[in-house]
């Protein structure tokens, strides 16, 4: 039978629980031949045509690789998925590692003495007869029941050596005795993190189960100021979508919005993915297509889904253009402006301000700014804590239309709208990295493996 004619494939992937942890997957009608072959390079069955690799020095790629180039030069078709090969090139090392003379292919080496070691003693190949702490790491005396050498061990993980080595179990049992009297116990050590993390990836390939989705909340409703930001990019396409004489065009970058009327006098620019806190919406109108504005208005990443909604429909129904501009600000237009709020009213030097009941809303307009630019922000609309730390707020300068504030102040005033409470989610909890011990001549232990050295 010529290698071409094997009718078997390999799919080698990582393990769903363990990080490094790999699964090979065999299929075709002579799945028994790579099974084999695996299953001697201590690949371990977890079921039919399935074998995982667990390893304690986490160097399952490496040695997965190594299985593929075998399999594939004897003629199986191998897959290695993309996660796989991304771990495969992966270089790193072990931060901290006490033996720092050694090279990573030297590093590698002394983990796999210690994998041999390990797998002896997982196999009943090496018994241990006790074990002790000398006040750094792990000993422990054992003996190769098919050739009687008995050994002493030194160090966990990836870090376990053989330090000596005696004709006998007794007299390896009389020497590490005199010197680990006081701490000796009989058998085998406890099995460390690094051991019981393998042990759990040979038992099972099955997915975790994922946590249960957080309850969805009910929504609420709340006045429009307290309502819910909901989809801003949504809203202005619906605009668009049911206006035709606006037409939008968005910067090479894709960080803007522009929203023009065929008029080319009221424009509305959307940046897009900024903090809630900042500009996000700026409204413009114009005497000529060319000329300066005649007013414009600002609106922050979280102002409320109705606020902006009652913005966007004035601009529909043509207020846009329904503006004093080059007339000073007087008393009747602010209060034509602030006339359907009904809230607390106040003057306090410069600036007029109406509060809401609940104190978590309000209109300010600001004298000064209004008698000094017809460009300054002269109305602030906000709601929150306080209008110095508003969770939004809307700015425009001193001519905005009347008849657009007075909406506004309406739709703050009886309007409401939807908020949603507990949508919140924590992180997704990141895999514990393998913990390494140093042997006695190192003063600590080495941390996980630092990864990307380049």
């Amino acid at each position: 039978m010529t290698p071409s004619s094997i009718d078997a494939r390999v799919r080698l992937d990582t393990h769903p629980t363990h990080p490094s942890a790999v699964i090979a997957t065999l299929t075709g009608t002579q799945a028994h031949i790579p099974h084999m072959g695996l299953e001697a390079a201590d690949w371990h069955v977890v079921a039919k045509n399935t074998l995982v690799l667990a390893r304690i020095d986490h160097e399952e790629p490496y040695w997965a690789a190594d299985a593929a180039r075998e399999l594939i030069a004897s003629g199986i078709a191998v897959e290695i998925t993309p996660r796989l090969r991304e771990a495969i090139d992966e270089e790193w090392t072990w931060a901290d590692y006490p033996m720092h003379w050694c090279t990573r292919t030297e590093i590698r080496e002394v983990s796999a003495e210690a994998q041999k070691i390990y797998d002896d003693i997982r196999h009943g190949l090496l018994l241990i007869h006790a074990h002790a702490h000398d006040g750094h790491t792990t000993v422990a005396v054992g003996t190769y029941l098919n050739t009687g050498k008995s050994i002493y061990l030194h160090g966990e993980n990836h870090l376990r050596q053989v330090a000596r080595t005696f004709d006998s179990p007794a007299k390896a049992l009389v020497d590490f005795e005199r010197i680990h009297r006081d701490t000796m116990r009989p058998g085998p050590a406890p099995l460390t993190d690094t051991e019981r993390a393998a042990a759990e990836a040979r038992t099972t390939v099955d997915t975790p189960p994922a946590e249960p989705e957080p309850p969805r909340p009910e929504p609420e409703t709340v006045p429009s100021y307290a309502a819910d930001p909901g989809d801003h990019d949504a809203l202005l396409d619906d605009f668009l979508d049911s206006h035709g004489d606006w037409s939008k065009w968005r910067t090479w970058s894709d960080e803007t919005t522009h929203a023009i009327h065929e008029s080319q006098t009221l424009r509305i620019e959307r940046t897009h993915d900024v903090p809630a806190h900042e500009p996000a919406w700026t409204i413009a109108a114009y005497e000529t297509p060319v000329s300066d504005r005649m007013w414009h208005l600002t609106a922050t990443g979280a102002t409320p889904a109705p606020v902006l909604q009652e913005l966007l429909d004035h601009l529909a129904d043509g207020d846009g253009w329904d503006t004093a501009v080059g007339r000073a600000v007087d008393k009747k237009a602010v209060t034509a402006s602030t006339k359907p709020l009904g809230w607390k009213h106040t003057v306090d030097g410069r600036f007029i301000r109406w509060t809401a009941p609940s104190e978590d809303t309000g209109v300010q307009f600001d004298v000064f700014a209004a008698e000094r630019s017809s460009s300054s922000a002269a109305w602030t609309v906000w709601a929150g804590p306080s209008i110095d730390r508003p969770r939004w707020a809307l700015h425009a300068s001193p001519h905005v239309p009347a008849s657009m504030l007075a909406g506004l102040a309406a739709e703050l005033a009886l309007g409401t709208g939807t908020r949603c409470h507990g949508l919140g989610m924590s992180a997704p909890r990141q895999p514990t990295p393998p913990n390494a011990k140093l042997p006695a001549a190192a003063p600590t232990s080495p941390a996980p493996p630092a990864r990307r050295l380049h």
